[in-house]
């Protein structure tokens, strides 16, 4: 057990008196040295004056709100964009494997929301290899497509841009051409 008074003068295993608080951990001295270190570079990284640095917990983040992502004008409504998108998934033989209606989900919690729909979809035959490369790309897979109306009544078509998650995960610029249908099913759906 290690105990000390902080800023306190040393006295063998226990450091004497003074007016701070008492500390006791059951740890040894090595430990402890890593405690303390650790410590003193997260306290040099929270005083960081990044603006895109966002805490949780004890864990800092960067945050760069919509990188990555790209959106594209649709000239269609909600509903048709997803068809179109649907019947190209179809012709390709990529299986969609969810299609999730989250302004219905909100109406039947009882709130509203304009037109928003997140297509999910993919092929094990381009997404594997991807996930044998760079395992974490799996976070991002399979890909996904949001279909949705603004508050204005314009309707948007989103998605992770294959760059972004070629950088993110550290893809093979060979393997990009199994993620990049996205790019062509959002300009045929917005067509």
């Amino acid at each position: 057990m290690l105990r000390f008074r902080a800023n306190g003068e040393s006295n063998g295993r226990t450091r004497k008196p003074d007016t701070s608080v008492l500390y006791s951990w059951p740890v040894s001295h090595r430990r402890w040295r890593l405690f303390i270190s650790g410590a003193a570079a997260a306290q040099a990284y929270s005083s960081s004056s990044d603006p895109n640095r966002r805490s949780v917990g004890e864990t800092s983040l960067m945050v760069s709100k919509e990188e990555g992502i790209v959106r594209k004008p649709s000239n269609h409504s909600v509903d048709e964009t997803v068809n179109k998108i649907k019947s190209v998934l179809a012709a390709k033989g990529i299986t969609l494997f969810a299609l999730i209606d989250h302004s219905g989900e909100a109406e039947n919690a009882g709130m509203k929301m304009p037109p928003t729909k997140l297509l999910i979809f993919g092929n094990p035959k381009g997404g594997t290899p991807l996930m044998l490369a760079s395992p974490s790309v799996a976070l991002d897979l399979p890909l996904k497509i949001l279909v949705a109306e603004d508050h204005q009544g314009k309707v948007w078509i989103s998605y992770n841009s294959a760059e972004y998650l070629k950088e993110r995960h550290g893809l093979p610029e060979d393997l990009l051409k199994n993620i990049a249908i996205v790019e062509t099913l959002a300009e045929k759906a917005g067509e």
